[in-house]
């Protein structure tokens, strides 16, 4: 049977029990009668039940029972025992550690001591009895008070800790969620538009229907690779490939595109990265929602900042942003960047984001 819980922070309880032997001096000495040395035998019997039990309680209002009832022994052996004195001191040792802040633990030494006061002058004790049942109590009492803060506060920083790993865990959970929604949204909205129009196609001009399937084979490899990539949070592509694949998904849909970017824009990676994203991100939505005939993407950059456009006309929106959308804002936001979404007369969606390296935060990368 074990003494204190598995993995207790209590082990020094264990060796703390051989103060106990204090009370074994007065039978000792005073050469006690058998009588006497049942009582002894019997009250060290209880402290160990209590003393060892208060480890194991399951409420702290039972733990402290589990004190009441070492000061109870301290009060009933007091008469026979000059060693009853270590009953007391157990109690105040231990009660820090019982409570939730430094004044309950005052309290109950306070408690203690007047119960040792009144012990004292009921039972006409000496002034040796006073020194050890109040002043040592009190001294250890007090430092364990103070060793018992400690361990207070380190379980908050503990539980602190792991709270910031926890919401770490859930911030790269969202981030790869959401590299995942724009990844796939986009691919399987071109392999969709490719689908169909192979559909089309097979019996009226098969050798372009096959072409069309081929390039749904292409595309659903490199949409294989996507993924892995954007799990581990790399995107290779970059920005110019992108506006390209848009320009192409855009044709494919039926859609006059018009594209102008810059080619003298040099964009961090990590920004780079981000309207990357955010391209795949809106011309999924105007395949997918907009009805429009016409789309243009236009990237410049002005004033130290770099600006991405992408306008169409189509029929604009003016429900609440979707998950797309709002991760899209999420990650612009990071980089000390602004986007802005007009829905009158189709939809332009304008993004700014300075030019400058920026250290993400860890769980914000994208």
């Amino acid at each position: 049977m074990r003494l204190l819980p598995k993995k207790s922070e209590y082990n020094w309880a264990v060796f703390s029990v051989f103060y106990f032997g204090f009370f074994f001096i007065d039978p000792i000495t005073s050469h006690f009668s058998p009588l006497k040395w049942f009582f002894t035998i019997l009250g060290t019997i209880a402290f160990l039940l209590l003393y060892f039990g208060l480890f194991w309680a399951k409420s702290q209002r039972r733990a402290l029972l589990h004190v009441l009832g070492l000061v109870v022994l301290g009060v009933v052996y007091t008469p026979y025992n000059g060693g009853s004195t270590t009953f007391f001191i157990f109690a105040a040792a231990v009660s820090p550690f019982l409570v939730d802040s430094e004044a309950d633990a005052f309290k109950i030494l306070l408690g203690v001591e007047t119960v040792v006061f009144i012990t004292w002058r009921v039972f006409h004790q000496n002034a040796w009895f006073l020194v050890f049942a109040g002043a040592l109590a009190a001294v250890v009492s007090v430092g364990n008070i103070h060793f018992a803060e400690r361990m207070r506060a380190s379980k908050k920083l503990l539980r602190a800790q792991e709270e910031i790993e926890h919401l770490a865990k859930v911030a790269e959970r969202e981030r790869i969620a959401r590299d995942l929604h724009d990844v796939l949204g986009h691919t399987l909205s071109v392999i969709t538009l490719k689908s169909e129009l192979a559909g089309k196609l097979i019996s009226r001009d098969p050798e372009r229907a096959g072409k069309e399937i081929r390039e749904v084979e292409e595309i659903s490899r490199q949409a294989l690779s996507e993924v892995r990539d954007a799990i581990r949070g790399y995107r290779s592509q970059g920005l110019v490939a992108e506006l390209a694949q848009a320009k192409t998904t855009l044709e494919t849909a039926g859609l006059t595109v018009q594209c102008d970017a810059a080619s003298t824009v040099q964009l961090p990676a990590v920004q780079e990265s981000v309207l990357s994203m955010a391209v795949r991100e809106a011309v999924t939505n105007v395949v997918r929602h907009a009805q429009a005939r016409s789309c243009r993407l236009r990237l410049e950059q002005q004033n130290g900042s770099c600006r991405l456009e992408i306008q169409d006309d189509g029929l604009g929106c003016t429900s609440d942003e979707g998950n797309g959308l709002r991760g899209m804002r999420e990650r612009v936001e990071t980089l000390g960047g602004t986007l802005q979404r007009e829905t009158r007369s189709g939809t332009r969606l304008t993004i700014t984001l300075p030019l400058k390296e920026i250290t993400v935060p860890s769980g914000g990368q994208n």
